[in-house]
């Protein structure tokens, strides 16, 4: 049985010896066809997640992304050293990858007084273009729940200072 880069390769296109074999001639030769054609690309969930939440975060009237529990819990493991900092970019985002579609679940703090729909519509707008120009993904859906509403007098869920 062959390896897999041997499996892909055109069979009978050189002989042994021949002066387009690379190295005889001192030129190497180049595979034909398009280049985009030649090898897979995968794209994991982590990388489409990061992409769609700060999409979603550019979004004006969105004001935080998860529910309220992960917010706190994310906010505390921000301010511990040495922390995943970069979770928090996805934080809220769940996203499903195929090899040619994604799919995105999305839970959003939304600021009082914007209208809910209007900023789902930017959102979904904003996350789909954005995920698609970056990865070529097809995104089939994006789910939008607003788990809560940020009102003015409100303080945020997370803490304000340093951890002791």
């Amino acid at each position: 049985m062959t390896d897999t880069g041997e499996r892909n390769r055109p069979q009978g296109t050189l002989t042994k010896g021949s002066p387009d074999e690379a190295g005889s001639s001192g030129s190497t030769r180049k595979g034909g066809g398009d280049p985009a054609t030649r090898g897979r690309t995968t794209i994991a969930d982590g990388v489409v997640e990061k992409i769609a939440g700060l999409a979603a975060r550019d979004v004006d009237g969105v004001h935080a992304m998860g529910g309220g529990l992960a917010r706190t819990f994310g906010a505390v493991r921000d301010r511990v050293p040495g922390g995943s900092g970069s979770k928090s970019v996805s934080r809220g985002v769940k996203a499903e990858v195929g090899e040619v579609q994604t799919a995105l679940d999305l839970e959003i703090v939304v600021e009082y007084g914007v209208s809910i729909a209007d900023v789902a519509r930017d959102v979904r707008e904003n996350v789909i273009g954005a995920v698609e120009r970056m990865t070529g993904l097809e995104v089939v859906e994006v789910n939008i729940a607003v788990s809560d509403v940020k009102l003015p007098d409100e303080e945020d869920d997370e803490p304000q200072g340093r951890l002791q």
